[in-house]
């Protein structure tokens, strides 16, 4: 390792110089190259002889054939030589064992296994990765959901995402993919959820708790918000029980909706008669 011009949890932009370290790879793919040139101009001008010696009978055909085949072997040797320097970004005519390792992606270096003075490379290092750069402006939290709340998920549903270091932030993701396979011993599978990472607050392994709104279908009465009554912190409506009298049933009652209309969660069901103004039928028992 000749330098290195990033470290551990540095932001880096794409582009921008990493490391510099000498390669001995490049050194001996610039050898192959000379090499692989002086061969081919070897090649060249024994093909050149043959062509002359054989329009002057001196030589077979054959001979003339074998040089001509040797010649493009050399031209093969020399073109995979040129590719070798091009992969390792040198250029032939001005050759350096140093290489600049650039950031291929913008983001944080999670990630270090060199050090100035250290061996780069799996042979010697240990790890073929000198840096690992990760993008944080988004990023994927791994949920625990118990198999029989499975169902009740689909991909791209919502998922408020509250921190355990900042609890008065709420973030918002969606479902990018759940797991087929269980956890054998808990019960779970594992639900990814892709959320925006605005300001880089969400860091890796942190821990968080994920709410998904899960929507189950039901049924429910809904009915003129005069025909409920409320009294002593309960819902009520009137049914008819026969004749000119009605029966007082509790309900309970859930979200008013447009048109002065009101929800009824339980305690009737859809389309059962109820008595649609509580107060005209209060007025009509007092009338009698």
């Amino acid at each position: 390792m000749v330098d290195i011009k990033a470290r551990l949890d540095d932001n880096v932009k794409k582009g921008q110089l990493l490391f510099s370290v000498q390669s001995p790879d490049i050194s001996n793919a610039f050898d192959a190259y000379l090499k692989a040139v002086n061969d081919e101009q070897m090649n060249n001008k024994a093909y050149l002889r043959a062509q002359d010696l054989y329009k002057h009978g001196a030589i077979s055909q054959g001979m003339l054939e074998q040089a001509e085949d040797a010649e493009r072997d050399a031209k093969a040797d020399l073109t995979a030589a040129e590719e070798q320097l091009t992969i390792y970004g040198v250029d032939k005519d001005h050759p350096n064992p140093v290489v600049n390792v650039y950031a291929p992606i913008s983001g944080v270096i999670i990630g270090q296994n060199v050090t100035n003075a250290a061996a780069a490379g799996v042979s010697l290092s240990g790890s073929a990765t000198a840096f690992t750069i990760a993008d944080l402006s988004s990023v994927w939290i791994l949920c625990d959901v118990y198999e029989n709340d499975i169902p009740k998920l689909h991909l791209g549903q919502e998922a408020k995402i509250k921190l355990l270091a900042y609890p008065d932030k709420i973030l918002t993701g969606r479902i990018g993919d759940i797991g087929p396979v269980l956890d054998p011993t808990i019960r779970t599978a594992k639900v990814r959820v892709e959320i925006p990472n605005p300001g880089g607050i969400l860091r890796l392994g942190m821990f968080v708790n994920a709410t998904f709104q899960g929507k189950t279908e039901r049924n429910f009465a809904v009915v003129p918000a005069d025909a409920v009554l409320h009294l002593h912190d309960r819902d009520w409506v009137f049914i008819p029980a026969g004749g000119k009298k009605f029966k007082r049933v509790e309900v309970h009652a859930g979200e008013m909706l447009a048109g002065n209309r009101q929800e009824l969660l339980d305690g009737i069901v859809p389309g059962q008669q109820i008595v649609s103004n509580v107060l005209q039928l209060e007025a009509t028992l007092e009338a009698q």
